[in-house]
């Protein structure tokens, strides 16, 4: 056997196990970025609310989406708006993580990718959440900022969530959410 022929057989398989190595982090990466719990929500035609029309369609605004007992409501920091549940949304079902969603487009693309895209947090406190099981709902800021009433934490929107002032913390709750053809879809599972 030559030099040459065991240097390529180490190459390839130093390859393969790089390959697989970086397959592995991908996954542990995307697992980590989005919660598991479970969300479900679908809006159209997104154009119909001006609140959820600006927050997926201009950099930096941001909209939080509750639910009542027979109405969805968006609201930003101009006001909200409620909109009765079609019937369609009544029968497929939601599901509106812990406390609902925070939706809207960053102003500042994630690194790796070139432009921004619709991101959507859940409405509760992250960390209020995990430290003492409370679901405590945040309050919306001008900014792209949200403030938890109980922690004192404020959390950057346009940065992927993360704690902006107050005290150290994780980042906000993240779901899957894609908005195309005037239609919002928020699903995690």
């Amino acid at each position: 056997m030559t030099f040459t022929k065991i240097t390529r057989g180490r190459y390839a398989t130093g390859c393969l196990l790089l390959a697989l190595f970086l397959s592995g982090c991908g996954d542990e990466l995307t697992s980590e970025k989005y919660c598991r719990l479970q969300a479900r929500f679908t809006f159209s035609p997104v154009s119909s609310v001006a609140q959820v029309y600006a927050a997926c369609n201009s950099m930096g605004q941001w909209c939080s989406v509750t639910a009542t007992g027979s109405q969805f409501i968006f609201a930003d920091t101009r006001g909200s708006t409620p909109v009765n549940r079609t019937q369609s949304a009544q029968y497929t079902g939601f599901y509106m993580g812990l406390s609902g969603f925070l939706v809207g487009l960053p102003n500042l693309p994630e690194m790796g990718s070139d432009r921004p895209i619709v991101t959507c947090y859940d409405l509760a406190c992250r960390n209020c959440y995990e430290e003492a099981h409370v679901t405590k709902r945040l309050e919306l800021l001008p900014a792209g900022q949200a403030r938890c009433p109980k922690c004192q934490r404020t959390y950057d929107l346009n940065n992927q969530g993360l704690v902006s002032q107050g005290d150290a913390g994780r980042a906000l709750y993240r779901y899957r959410v894609s908005y195309i053809s005037n239609t919002l879809v928020i699903n995690n599972r």
